[in-house]
């Protein structure tokens, strides 16, 4: 299980980023942070070593975190590049300033929950570099853990007269509760005594009413402008088998109820979310100050700031939608290479380290703004271009003939080696040692893109065409003579004479000067391999705006497969290993369908520039 183990924040300026030498962009939040360790906000805080109410942290020792941020998903779905950047976010402030992060699941809703998605995003977070353990503590919780507290704290706010039982149907709770330019009504059932409401609360709980028949609501101001302030329920009845605590409960806290109680126990001083959760922030608040009266959470209260959620072109976020996808069978599954999710994109062969760089540059704003899908690939790029060893790969083949190889070389069978590095020179490091050069064998017989020969060449064509002389990159310089055809007219074969003595790396080379290189792959060792060509799922840059249909938007093109010849170092490539195919772009050994020299299997992952843009 990765770590993340808090840095010192940087000498004489105990605000300052963690991370010596970087100097992180600053945002709202950073700013926040900043200013509420200057103020020394939550410095008096204590904690027990794990969450609980007041009473359980005072009992505790000096907080050795000097903020603590959650991520909390609710394990009903495979997390997307949205939560990606909620994780890098939560994850990398505590980081940053001397925290911790906890890793909380947010399962009161027991009917959409998994243990199939729990396990799903604990692999996601700690592929994305992150962990949950810290000061010799993991901080892995989850809500559901908190359920007798919830209960607790449902029947302090109805003895103290902050909350009663309603019976209305929800029908009729709707309609009085009116909307904004109309103030609620009182519920009939508002008025009972806090001993009334007791009762019947916890007849909820032993399971003596139906589903849906009455829920717990929280006395605040049915004509508050804001309608989320109008007596929202806080409980509900709800027979269902969830997943941790089985069949002990068959009522459950609602989600804006149980959110801030698991901050508050979990002593979180910054609660960061998105901006559909601004309008919640006063019941947050307003629940926090009832139950610190109370004396059941500690002071100082965490704190709700709201972000803008990330929206990204060519992308859908829903989890409904993302699902409807998978069902209907238009993409492979969850991890379907073309989807949004850190499944998807860790197959496609998208890196931590690039979605990492991802949610660095596109900030942290409280304004919605879209953001290019072609940011994203640029940040793969970036992180790829001095990592990923080089190797040549044609995609669309044609045999090449050097019809002189035996006259040359003495016999049709001969061949020898040809180098070329593993990474340019730029991409080494001053004072590291270089990968050790790829080696491949040249022979009468070579793979050539169909794309490179032209029997008649448009202008400025410089590739093959009878009478023009082009290298084979890191081999022999040769002289096409023409080609062979079948039936139909296709090219069967392209005939080439090569020259001796111009071999790349010998004396000779630079001989025979050639206006062109072109990739090729000898058919003596090249591979067969299947290449998976993805492109981007939708070809509307908003494929769900506005009411659309997104299934209409889907990219006819997203996916063609071909059989193509690699050169034997990417035949012999692990699973998720990432390489540049010189000339097309990035691509991964697919994580599951790969197998080392048995059965190689590619990923485009994206092309060396963007192939979207205007």
């Amino acid at each position: 299980m990765s770590s993340n183990t808090p840095s010192s924040p940087a000498k004489n300026n105990p605000a300052a980023p963690a991370e010596a030498g970087e100097q992180k962009v600053s945002n709202f939040l950073r700013q926040v942070i900043e200013k509420d360790l200057e103020q020394g906000t939550y410095s008096q805080r204590r904690w027990a070593g794990t969450p609980g109410d007041a009473a359980h942290h005072a009992a505790g020792q000096p907080d050795p975190a000097k903020i603590r941020t959650r991520f909390p998903p609710e394990p009903n779905g495979y997390l997307h590049i949205g939560h990606a950047k909620s994780i890098c976010l939560n994850f990398g402030l505590a980081r940053d300033y001397g925290g911790v992060c906890h890793m909380r699941f947010d399962d009161t809703n027991p009917e959409k929950e998994d243990t199939e998605y729990v396990n799903s995003i604990l692999d996601a977070v700690q592929w994305l570099g992150f962990g949950w353990e810290a000061n010799g503590q993991s901080h892995l919780f989850q809500a559901s853990d908190y359920f007798d507290f919830m209960y607790r704290a449902a029947e302090y706010l109805i003895t103290a007269g902050h909350a009663y039982v309603d019976e209305q149907t929800a029908e009729q709770m709707r309609a009085a509760r009116g909307d904004f330019g109309k103030p609620g009504m009182d519920s009939p059932f508002r008025s009972r005594t806090p001993e009334q409401n007791l009762a019947r609360f916890r007849e909820m709980r032993d399971g003596a009413h139906e589903d849906g028949s009455m829920v717990l609501r929280a006395k605040i101001d049915m004509a508050s402008p804001n309608i989320n302030l109008r007596d929202p329920a806080i409980y509900r009845i709800r027979r269902a088998t969830h997943h941790n605590t089985g069949d002990t409960w068959c009522i459950y806290p609602m989600y804006t109820f149980a959110h801030p109680i698991e901050d508050a126990l979990e002593q979180i001083t910054h609660s960061i979310c998105t901006l559909e959760f601004e309008d919640q922030r006063p019941f947050y608040d307003w629940l926090m100050d009832r139950l610190c009266e109370g004396g059941l959470l500690a002071h100082p209260a965490p704190h709700q700031y709201e972000f803008a959620r990330l929206n990204l072109t060519y992308v859908i976020t829903s989890k409904r939608k993302l699902a409807q996808l998978v069902y209907d069978h238009k993409v492979s599954g969850w991890d379907d290479p073309r989807m949004p999710t850190i499944v998807g994109l860790r197959r496609r062969g998208y890196t931590p380290e690039s979605i990492q760089l991802f949610a660095e540059r596109i900030g942290v704003t409280k304004s919605d703004s879209w953001i290019d899908y072609s940011t994203l690939e640029g940040c793969l790029r970036e992180d790829l271009e001095n990592k990923a060893h080089r190797g040549m790969a044609v995609l669309d083949p044609v045999k090449l003939v050097l019809t002189n190889w035996a006259e040359a070389f003495g016999a049709d069978d001969y061949t020898e080696d040809c180098t070329q590095p593993a990474l340019p020179h730029h991409a080494v490091p001053e004072g590291q040692t270089p990968p050790p050069d790829r080696v491949f064998k040249i022979g009468k017989h070579v793979w050539i893109e169909r794309e490179d020969f032209e029997e008649v060449p448009p202008k400025g064509y410089k590739r093959l065409f009878p009478g023009n002389v082009v290298r084979l990159k890191g081999g022999y310089v040769i002289e096409c003579t023409g080609c062979a055809k079948d039936a139909n007219g296709t090219v069967t074969e392209v005939h080439a004479k090569v020259i001796p003595g111009t071999k790349s790396g010998t004396p000779g080379a630079d001989s025979v000067k050639a206006k062109a290189a072109i990739t090729w792959v000898s058919v003596a060792s090249g591979v067969s391999a299947e290449v998976r060509l993805y492109d981007r799922l939708f070809s509307d840059p908003n494929p769900d705006a506005g009411g659309k249909d997104f299934i209409e938007a889907l990219n006819p093109n997203s996916l063609k497969v071909v059989t193509a010849y690699v050169e034997p170092s990417l035949a012999a490539a692990q699973p998720d290993q990432k390489f540049q195919f010189e000339r097309f772009g990035y691509f991964v050994a697919d994580r599951v369908d790969h197998v080392a020299g048995v059965k190689p299997v590619f990923n485009r992952v994206t092309g060396l520039k963007d192939s979207w843009g205007k």
